[in-house]
């Protein structure tokens, strides 16, 4: 199963962390996985590339885990958040479709 953890303070999301393979097909043929990895891409690179928020990002292939966090602040703010928020929405509605596949979390 994929997990996706979205940390918060307040109203503000402050980053997440996607780990996991979702089982639901092969490595290679599994759509949910492919699904969920476009997500975390373009999210990450509008974040730091389009928007210059420059969030920490780490990787660690051998556990299939992302982590993105956010600075305290970024110029970008409001950009920032809506990018965030919909990734939020969009996974919610990949775990609707596929609940055996995918959790989402807010901490």
């Amino acid at each position: 199963m994929t997990r996706c953890e979205f940390f918060t303070e307040e109203d503000r999301i402050t980053g997440f962390t996607v780990s996991g393979h979702s089982g639901y097909a092969e490595a290679g043929t599994d759509i949910v996985c492919a699904a969920v990895s476009a997500v975390v891409t373009m999210a990450e690179a509008t974040i730091n590339e389009v928007c210059g928020a420059k969030a920490k990002v780490r990787v660690k292939e051998e556990d299939a885990r992302i982590t993105l966090t956010l600075p305290a602040s970024c110029d970008e703010e409001e950009s920032v958040q809506a990018v965030l928020a919909g990734m939020l929405l969009t996974l919610c509605s990949f775990r609707d479709q596929y609940p055996d596949y995918i959790e989402v979390l807010e901490v």
